[in-house]
């Protein structure tokens, strides 16, 4: 029997300027997504190719970072199963979106570029092997209709 769990956010438009959407230049793309009192809010506003407030999260960059998150969780828990220490994990992922003539859009792919450093001793193909069983592993990858792609560096670390 599958185990199913429950994700809660809330997201708060906070960028009526005075007059609502009376107009497409009228409001700001602001709002604040909270998921419960424990946490910090996330501000939020659409790219900035679309009226948005470029230092303020997008849906596309939340998109690309939760992809990347989720590699990263499995990929470390798989590694410290097969008893491989990682000392770092930098990844600087990125995401390709086309916008269609006629407005809407789709993601074409998110490539995650992970710079990992082993501890010394560890096996780097074993290592390199296991970035393709996370990948396998990740919900948000398992749940997008685009492809995911990896692309490690891998690099044995010092004492």
């Amino acid at each position: 029997m599958a185990k199913t769990h429950q994700y809660k956010v809330t997201v708060e438009w906070t960028g009526n300027t005075g007059s609502g959407t009376s107009g497409y230049k009228a409001y700001e793309r602001r709002h604040e997504i909270s998921a419960g009192t424990k946490k910090p809010p996330i501000p939020g506003s659409s790219d900035p190719n679309f009226r948005g407030d470029a230092a303020r999260w997008n849906p596309e960059e939340l998109l690309v970072a939760s992809l990347s998150a989720c590699h990263k969780l499995w990929y470390l828990h798989l590694c410290s199963d097969a008893g491989i220490v990682v000392r770092s994990y930098l990844d600087h992922a990125e995401g390709e979106m086309e916008e269609t003539a006629d407005g809407p859009g789709r993601f074409v792919r998110v490539v995650l570029h992970p710079q990992v450093m082993l501890g010394p001793g560890a096996d780097i193909e074993k290592a390199r092997e296991l970035h393709h069983a996370a990948h396998a592993q990740c919900f948000i990858a398992n749940s997008v209709n685009f492809p995911v792609e990896t692309e490690p560096e891998i690099i044995q670390g010092g004492v």
